[in-house]
This record gives C-alpha cells, sequence and structure tokens, in this order.
C-alpha cells in the first residue's frame, strides 16, 4: 500500500500442556514457550511495530514468588528489545547465583519468564499516545491470584462511552476512557464476582479460608465470565487473557471481525491472529491450523483442560476483508491465491481502459506488498495472449517458421520500474521541502519505458492517494510513458473503519473528496446540506436505528466517474503523462476472497450498529470542519 495505513494488531498466546522438564528433556530448554513466543511475534512483525509487549504466567509458586512477569518495549525494533532485555534479565540472575543455573527447582521458582502460560502483543499507535503505558499487554493485578489478569487484544469498539458509563454505575473509577482500560475493568469485574461468589460459598466448610483458592481455580467459570463482560460489545475484537492463577482465553467477537487461529498437539495449544504463523513455528501442516469460530472462545483451564466453547451468537459472517487484501501476510496459502485472484479480475477493467493496447503497454507493481496481485494480472493477461496466438495459428494463411516465431514470441511487457529506498527518510521538517524529498522515496528502471507506451502499476489499495500524488505518480513520469494507468486491487475505500484500521476520518479518503468535488461541480450541494441534517437529526438515537446517510453522497456517480475524478485530482502542475485510475469491483472482491466478505469500509454495509453512527459522526465532523475523529 502506497499511502501508510495502520491497525490493531497482533496476538500471540502459548500455553505448554507438559511440564517443564519435559520441553527440557526433549529440546534441550526449560524456556521453551518463551522462544516459540519470540518466534511468533517475530512472525507477526507486520501487524505492529510502534510496540511489542509479552507476559508470561507460572503455574503453582510458592508462596512469596514472582509469578507474573511482563516486559513491554515502544522503542525501535520493539520486539528484539523486550527479548533482550529478557535474556538480560535471566542471565543477571545466572551471575548473581552461578552455582543455581543448572538447579531446575530453583530456576522454575526465580527465573523470569520460565513459565507455562504466554501472551505476547505486538501493535500500531493508531491514534492518540504511543507510551509505553498504551502497549498490550495490560495488567489489572489484584493478591488475588484468580483477580490478577493479563489482557491483550486485537480490537477496537464502537461504544466505549457506553460501557464506561455502565462501569461508573457499579461504583468503578476507571483511570481512563480508553477501550483497552475498559475492557480489563468490565472482565476484571465480573472476574471479581464470580471469585467472590466462589469464596462465600466455600469458605466455611473447607477448613481453613486458604483451602478455597484450589475450589477456586476448579470452579471459576470462564466462559460464563466471558459471557457477561462481552454482552453489549459493539465493535470488532480478539481478546486474551490470562489470570494469575493460570487459567487463560481467547474470545472473537460474534461477526467474525478480526482473525484468530489456533494450533493443538499434545504439548501446546497456540494462538495467533495470522496462521502462517502457526503452521511456521510449529511447523504445522494447513489443516492442523484452525480459525475460532466468530462469537466462540478458547479456555485452557490450569490444570490443562481445553475447550472451544460459544460465547455469543453467531452474527452474519463479516470477517475483514482488508486483512486479505493488505494486512495479513501473503504467505498465508489461502491469501495468495486471494490476492491472485485479485489481480487476475481487475484484468479486463484495466484492457478496456488501454484499449487493449497490450503491446505498447508494460506492467508493474509498486509498493512489493502489491506483488502477488500483480502476479495474478501477469498471469491472465499471459491467457489472453495466449488465446490470441491460438486465433491466429488457426487462421493459418502463409505461416512459416518465422511468422510462428514472431506469433510465439508474443508476451506481456513486464518490468520492475520501482525500487524503494529504504534508507530514505524524509527528514526535512517544513512542508515544501519534504514534499520534493518524498518525490524521491523510489528509485525508477529507466530505458524501458518508450514515450508511446502505456504504464500500468497495480497498488493493494488506494485510500489516501497522498503518496500516489506527492511522490509516485511523479516519479514514474520521469519515464515519460504516453499514459500512467493506476490500479487498486481493491474498491474505493469510501468510509471509516471503526473496528480496528486506522481509517477515521472520512476526509482522508480521495473517493470522498472526488464525490464531494463532483457534487459541487454539477451543482448539486443540497445532497452534502440534506446528508448533514439527516445525521444530525439522528443525533442520540439508539445505535440501532441510526441509518448510514453519507451513502446519498456517491449515489449520484458511477464507480468510472468517481475513478475518473480521483485521476484528475492526481494529476498535478508539471505532470505529461495522461492519468488513469482503476479500481477493483465489489462484486470481483467477493469473488476472490468469498470468505471474507467485510466490505464496510467499501460500501457502507457497518457490521454492528456502532458502524453507522461513527459515519454519519464523520460526516458531521467533516461538514462542521472538526479535524476530530468520529471514534
Amino acid at each position: 500500500m502506497s499511502d501508510p495505513l495502520k491497525h490493531e494488531c497482533g496476538i500471540a498466546m502459548v500455553r505448554l500442556l507438559k511440564p517443564l522438564e519435559y520441553y527440557k528433556d526433549k529440546y534441550g530448554t526449560s524456556f521453551y514457550g518463551m522462544q516459540k513466543m519470540y518466534l511468533m511475534m517475530e512472525k507477526q512483525h507486520n501487524r505492529g511495530q510502534d510496540g511489542a509487549g509479552i507476559t508470561s504466567v507460572k503455574l503453582d509458586v510458592p508462596f512469596g514468588k514472582e509469578y507474573i512477569h511482563r516486559e513491554r518495549s515502544n522503542q525501535n525494533q520493539p520486539i528484539k528489545g523486550i527479548f533482550s532485555q529478557i535474556n538480560k534479565s535471566i542471565d543477571e540472575l545466572i551471575s548473581l547465583y552461578p552455582s543455581k543455573k543448572d538447579d531446575f527447582d530453583w530456576m522454575q521458582q526465580n527465573a523470569p519468564f520460565m513459565s507455562e502460560v504466554f501472551l505476547g502483543h505486538v501493535r500500531y499507535g493508531t491514534f492518540g499516545k504511543n507510551t509505553i503505558e498504551t502497549v498490550h499487554p495490560f495488567l489489572r493485578e489484584s493478591n488475588w491470584k484468580h483477580r490478577s489478569l493479563l489482557l491483550a487484544g486485537n480490537f477496537n469498539l464502537t461504544n466505549s462511552k457506553e460501557i464506561i458509563e455502565y462501569l461508573i454505575e457499579l461504583g468503578q473509577h476507571p483511570k481512563e476512557n480508553a477501550d483497552t482500560v475498559i475492557i480489563l475493568e468490565k472482565i476484571g469485574h465480573f472476574i471479581d464476582n464470580a471469585v467472590a461468589d466462589i469464596y462465600q460459598s466455600v469458605k466455611d466448610n473447607i477448613g481453613g479460608k486458604k483451602n478455597a483458592s484450589e475450589i477456586i481455580e476448579q470452579q471459576l467459570d470462564i466462559a460464563d465470565i466471558l459471557r457477561q463482560a462481552t454482552k453489549n460489545f459493539d465493535g470488532g475484537y480478539a481478546l486474551a487473557g490470562i489470570l494469575g492463577h493460570g487459567d487463560s482465553f481467547v474470545v472473537r467477537d460474534p461477526s467474525g471481525i478480526r482473525p484468530v487461529f489456533y494450533y493443538q498437539d499434545e504439548e501446546v495449544i497456540a494462538v495467533a491472529s495470522e496462521r502462517p504463523a502457526l503452521q511456521t513455528v510449529f511447523n504445522a501442516a494447513l489443516e492442523d491450523v484452525k480459525e475460532l469460530e466468530r462469537g466462540s472462545a478458547i479456555i485452557t483451564k490450569k490444570d490443562g483442560t481445553i475447550s472451544i466453547v460459544s460465547i455469543l451468537p453467531k452474527k452474519e459472517n463479516k470477517a475483514c476483508s482488508f486483512e486479505r487484501i493488505y494486512f495479513s501476510r501473503g504467505n498465508d496459502a489461502s491469501i495468495y491465491k486471494e490476492r491472485k485472484k485479485l489481480g487476475e479480475l481487475v484484468l479486463p477493467l484495466v484492457l478496456d481502459k488501454i484499449n487493449n493496447d497490450i503491446e505498447n503497454t508494460v506492467f508493474s507493481f509498486i509498493p512489493n506488498t502489491a506483488e502477488i496481485s500483480f502476479y495474478g494480472i501477469t498471469e491472465a493477461a499471459d491467457e489472453v495472449f495466449n488465446l490470441q496466438k491460438i486465433e491466429e495459428i488457426i487462421k493459418g494463411g502463409d505461416i512459416n517458421a518465422d511468422s510462428l516465431k514472431k506469433i510465439l514470441s508474443k508476451r506481456l511487457r513486464v518490468e520492475k520500474i520501482a525500487i524503494k529506498d529504504a534508507k530514505l527518510r524524509t527528514f526535512i521538517t517544513d512542508d515544501a521541502n519534504r514534499d520534493d524529498l518524498v518525490a524521491h522515496v523510489y528509485d525508477i528502471t529507466y530505458g524501458v519505458v518508450k514515450p508511446t507506451d502505456n504504464l500500468m502499476v497495480i497498488d493493494d489499495s488506494i485510500v489516501r492517494g497522498t503518496t500516489l500524488k506527492k511522490s509516485i505518480i511523479k516519479i514514474l513520469d520521469r519515464l515519460k510513458p504516453k499514459r500512467i494507468v493506476v490500479v487498486s486491487s481493491a474498491p474505493q475505500i469510501r468510509y471509516p473503519d471503526c473496528y480496528g484500521i486506522d481509517m477515521a476520518r472520512i476526509t482522508d479518503f480521495i473517493a470522498f473528496k472526488a464525490a464531494i468535488e463532483l457534487l459541487k461541480e454539477q451543482g448539486k450541494q443540497s445532497v452534502i446540506e440534506g446528508v448533514y441534517t439527516k445525521a444530525i437529526a439522528q443525533k442520540g438515537l439508539p445505535d440501532v436505528d441510526i441509518i448510514n446517510h453519507v451513502k446519498d453522497i456517491y449515489n449520484p456517480f458511477t464507480d468510472e466517474q468517481i475513478s475518473d475524478k480521483i485521476a484528475q485530482m492526481l494529476k498535478t502542475k508539471g505532470i505529461n503523462a495522461e492519468i488513469d485510475v482503476v479500481y477493483q469491483t465489489v462484486e470481483n472482491l467477493h469473488i476472490a476472497c468469498p470468505d471474507n466478505p467485510g466490505d464496510w469500509y467499501f460500501t457502507g454495509n457497518y457490521p454492528t450498529p456502532g458502524g453507522n453512527r461513527v459515519v454519519n459522526d464523520a460526516f458531521i465532523n467533516y461538514y462542521e470542519g472538526n479535524s476530530g475523529r468520529a471514534y
């Protein structure tokens, strides 16, 4: 994606199912779980590089011994940073007690992260602060092990204000109005209640109050706690948590917006946001890594008992399609095929735009993440060539060796046009000079494009168009093509996301800007005013009664009209080539990605009621000139 776009986040959880001695004997290390966590987090570093954190819980340590360990970083290379610090802490312990290095029992009690239960997280700071306090996992600590809660997740809630009011009604005093704190306190509240209820029911009949701990561990119903805590959540979420005594859980939202995958064998159960991370780290076959059903939870009790239970009734599948287009790594078997299919399906639109002049068109991609879709385009184009070759040969006529060779030599003109200069940094602070520097972020290949050529480049998606306008098109124009065709493997981004992707301001979207410009050019400002009036009229209504009226902004125009307007907006002074923009259709998106039908950023069809409120609020902000976020 040429425009920088962030989202939250990636989770990793490992629960060892054997005693630590087992891993020491079989794999030569008591830190087997920590090593797997490092690999799982590195294999998901694409999901977040602003911060990383890991926590672990030891089972059955004596009173007075530390059983929760946590390390977090918001520095450069945060994953490397946290594991370097962990290794340093272990080395320091051994240097202080060198004679204890081979004493397994002593090390198990004293060494940090020599544990059985692990939870890790990588994140992008999508908005607000990016301080160490905002880095997951979060800790809600108590002297009662059962009430201590560690939490990390990939989520965003649209109804945070409603939930915080609920917590205040309960008598709590949340320290800040942030989703993570709200969720932590909400789940924590029901843990507290459940622990207190069990304690009260058994404390007089167990021969001593301290004996209640073991009974609480056995009777604590994590599924019931999650049902009560999440029943009024509106949003997309994959939440992972560990209780201080060792129970753990991962729960997924009922629309399946955010992804969760898991792997289980006799030694471990592990959870991640992406399937290939689990396949690689555990050398697991594709069929052995499962996707957690929407509205369900994986719960592992302290004794190692694993259950997958329904927490909330399933809603219509709205798994995020952006995961497939861009966010997740492309080495997932199905994602790889889907991205190639996106390229294949957009080719007919490209051919129409270049009047089927393949011979005078150079095909390329920018940035590297669009490479898989580019393969789809090239394979589909090769098929077009093959049909042409067959047709020419069947026609017969005066075909000799030379003419046959000429027919068979037809192939797509594929070139590596742009190469990102990773070392170049836009360190200049004033806007004018920064824009000039940005225009040199990519190096280009000279000598392969003729002045009579079209130059087609495919991108994953075109969201804001800023990088295209300020950098990429200027760079490509240096090659002096007749026409530059910018292709998006995704449809037009028209509406804000409110479930984890950093797309909160509708004015950021070039498709929205184009539609507004078209309305103004055609004297249809009344449409803009009408949407504002309707949005204001719905303020204060329950979310379930709110309608997305922002769709009215786009209704007067075809997709092609908006794409053509975007092309006009991207052609700045000094650009000699003609500019065309081609977007994937929503229909083709669903053909390519059938199992991830979530498309609200393209269509405005939000999977939860809170989405309609968010999009209307985003439009109100635009109309009133408010640069704030809609959630």
